[in-house]
């Protein structure tokens, strides 16, 4: 616990430090915030890409919630599916294996630098050439390599090499043709320039400038769906949060068209039919619970969006009749938290999918493949409807746990972003958790029909939960499978608290 002037939770030391910097030499929560977007772009590759996009939900000090909402969206025109550019990649993320689709066929309209200059426009204090400066030194003058940074981009390495490009900005200095192991300095030199010409020239640099031409006439030749009119059409969104009650305490998370945050609000709602803070946290009902709930809210997910109110409706009872029933019973993202000392909270979620193997020349800038993410197209592949913000399982959330005391969380993960949020507020409210505690905790994940179970886990318990669940999968540590929800909180008299989830590189600093 700090009584000061802010605190910043993030995935890397140096997307922090931005933060920290920019705060302060006078910046508010949202100048951090942009500073350490930027920064994640250049120390945290694999995660975060200007070329993707995100969300931030943002509360001005004694002011309400407000979702900034900069997130991919589908382009206009989709080429014939024998024309597109799209094919499978295999990833090994040692426990398990996952396939992702990427090539120019992938790229949806991206977002995050509309989004960071709406952001500043709105919120911040500090010229923006401040806020990109921390990123743009990282960049230019190079970032050792740490040990969580090299094991993602060990784990991606199929899709770094899809181009001689991308592979680059992961490549060893000294033998260009493997990638960067830990402690070697990787320089970005194209991204540094980059982030300057943006703080000198504006964002139309890429929407209507030379970048945006370039990526155009690359898609169109290469299979891509992007034309101009997309990048002309393209606008952040400012959308009320979708806000929820759960034991008392208010809840603001990030509404429709997403489903993250409304599977977030919809599991929660089935655990208020329960007494969980009854059962032992770990013990096997508090894992058939969460399990229960993550398995009805699956169901739910598959009613898409325009399902979702009336199916609600119908599932609504139905964790509550299970647990009466059986009363026997003894994933490409990165998150940024930041406040200040004034109340100024930010949550901030960005994300490039895995990248799509294309970096725009001359820039760094690893484009998206979310239109090769299996997880936010359900329909299936070419399947998207045109002009449509894409729908995004990243749950920025920000809690009220008493009148003045603040939790701003958020998570990594894909589809375990909802289960990871979901957690930690249970942490939080049903058992009382220190904020670092209730981020550290042990997680579980069901999806499909197979229970992730995160260790420890006592055998006494494994046994009864294989009762229940005739597919369990007990992973052999602490894994970034279930994702990395890098927190803050903000209490009556500057009292602040920061927790960098452990599962992936998280940080802390204050002020």
């Amino acid at each position: 616990m700090n009584k000061g002037k802010g605190v910043i939770a993030a995935g890397h030391d140096k997307t922090a430090e931005a933060a920290y910097q920019v705060m302060k030499a006078g910046g508010n929560a949202f100048d951090g915030a942009i500073a350490a977007l930027c920064a994640a772009c250049v120390a945290e590759p694999v995660l975060a890409s200007l070329g993707g996009g995100g969300f931030l939900l943002a509360k001005k000090a004694s002011q309400a919630p407000l979702l900034y909402d900069f997130f991919a969206q589908t382009p206009g025109h989709k080429c014939p599916e024998a024309e597109t550019d799209l094919y499978p990649v295999t990833v090994d993320f040692g426990d398990a294996t996952q396939e992702f689709h990427i090539g120019m066929g992938a790229i949806a309209t991206p977002g995050a630098i509309a989004g960071l200059f709406a952001v500043h426009r709105d919120l911040c204090r500090l010229p923006l050439h401040e806020l990109v400066a921390p990123a743009r030194d990282y960049a230019r003058d190079g970032i050792a390599l740490n040990e969580f940074q090299h094991r993602i981009a060990t784990f991606v390495e199929p899709i770094l090499r899809a181009s001689k490009d991308s592979f680059a900005a992961h490549a060893s200095a000294s033998c260009s043709d493997r990638l960067a192991t830990t402690g070697e300095t990787v320089r970005q030199p194209d991204l540094s320039d980059c982030l300057e010409a943006l703080a000198e020239e504006g964002p139309g640099l890429f929407y209507a400038g030379d970048w945006g031409a370039r990526l155009i006439s690359d898609c169109k030749q290469g299979g891509g769906h992007l034309r101009t009119a997309d990048l002309d059409a393209y606008r952040v969104i400012k959308r009320q949060p979708l806000t929820g009650v759960y034991r008392g305490h208010r809840i603001f998370t990030n509404p429709p068209p997403a489903l993250g945050g409304p599977l977030v609000l919809f599991a929660l709602r089935l655990l208020s039919e329960i007494d969980l803070a009854s059962c032992r946290r770990g013990d096997a009902r508090h894992v058939h619970a969460l399990a229960t709930a993550m398995r009805l809210t699956q169901r739910l997910r598959s009613e898409g969006e325009e399902g979702m109110a009336s199916a609600q409706d119908s599932l609504a009872a139905t964790l509550q009749e299970i647990m009466r029933r059986e009363a026997v019973f003894s994933r490409g993202t990165t998150q940024i938290s930041v406040a200040d000392g004034e109340g100024n909270l930010a949550s901030l979620t960005l994300s490039n999918g895995e990248g799509t193997g294309y970096v725009l020349p001359g820039t760094g800038i690893m484009l998206n493949n979310m239109l090769g993410e299996e997880d936010i197209n359900p329909r299936g592949f070419h399947n998207w409807p045109p002009h449509r913000r894409i729908s995004s399982m990243m749950s920025p959330t920000l809690i009220e746990v008493e009148p003045g005391s603040w939790v701003a969380t958020g998570s990594s993960g894909s589809n375990r972003i909802r289960s990871a949020v979901l957690q930690v507020l249970c942490n939080i409210l049903d058992y009382g958790l220190p904020l670092e505690a209730a981020v550290a905790a042990p997680r579980i994940h069901y999806e499909g029909d197979l229970l992730n179970l995160e260790p420890p886990i006592a055998d006494e318990i494994l046994s009864e939960l294989e009762k229940h669940w005739p597919r369990i999968k007990l992973w052999n540590g602490t894994s970034i499978f279930f994702g990395g929800a890098h927190s803050i909180s903000f209490g009556p008299g500057n009292k602040l608290v920061g927790a960098g989830d452990p599962r992936r590189g998280g940080v802390v600093r204050y002020l």
